[in-house]
């Protein structure tokens, strides 16, 4: 079977575990230029080796897409080094779970740094280099929380809502110029995120699922895969629930 994504320069951020790490080696398996961005050292060093393991073409950057000196400064880079940008995947997000009641400015605001504003630097630095090309994909990660809120989520689920309207109006801006923008929404999935939460409070989601299990990250890695594709060239502009059936 022909590899998806030969050659594709992509841009993965938070790709140092969990589902990005997955999509990174996802992305490599597929045959893409897999440059990994992450916020410790260590970790991404660890993650390019994977990729080049699996036969892949692997840089890798620290990145703080919070910062948006450093997201210039790594798209610079990889354009120079590569000649072009393909695909970037805005994985990069983070929790700090609070009520409404009891959840500080602080909580809030690096939240929506992260989670939000982070994909905007991310995507407003390479959109134009995209557009010039007539070509790209663009690939947010939003969540099951962005379509129907969660308790004690205010400013993820804010964020995750966020990325959605990101999407559907960089579609309409970008669609006619080549590029498209997609998000996946996933459900619950075993990542060291979700791995942090209390053992009932698992127990209690996958039961919630119909599939009574909760997601693997190569299962979301497989759909950032289909949607970076040429197979998937005519979706634009959509949110796709990959929560094993939960809000059913």
């Amino acid at each position: 079977m022909t590899a998806r994504l030969t050659n594709k320069v992509s841009i993965i951020t938070g790709a140092a575990q969990g589902i990005g790490l997955a999509t990174a080696l996802k992305f490599a398996q597929e045959g893409a230029t897999v440059i990994v961005c992450d916020v410790k050292q260590e970790s991404v060093d660890e993650a390019v080796a994977q990729c080049r393991a699996a036969g892949a073409t692997a840089e890798g950057f620290v990145m703080d897409v919070t910062d948006r000196a450093v997201v210039d400064d790594v798209v610079a880079k990889v354009k120079e080094k590569f000649g072009r940008i393909d695909v970037l995947v805005n994985n990069a997000g983070i929790t700090m779970d609070s009520s409404l009641k009891k959840m500080t400015i602080d909580q809030f605001d690096k939240v929506i740094d992260v989670n939000l504003r982070g994909v905007f630097h991310c995507t407003q630095a390479v959109a134009d280099g995209m557009v010039a090309q007539g070509s790209g994909v663009i690939l947010n990660a939003s969540s099951i929380v962005g379509l129907y809120g969660n308790f004690g989520q205010t400013n993820y689920a804010a964020t995750k809502f966020g990325v959605i309207g990101f999407t559907k109006t960089w579609a309409r801006e970008m669609g006619p110029k080549g590029v498209r923008i997609n998000a996946v929404a996933p459900g619950f999935i075993s990542t060291p995120m979700v791995a942090a939460m209390p053992e009932k409070v698992l127990a209690d989601l996958s039961a919630k699922v119909h599939m009574r299990r909760l997601g693997k990250p190569e299962e979301i890695a497989n759909i950032y895969a289909f949607l970076a594709s040429d197979e998937a060239s005519y979706i634009n502009g959509e949110c796709i629930e990959v929560s094993g059936g939960i809000s059913l």
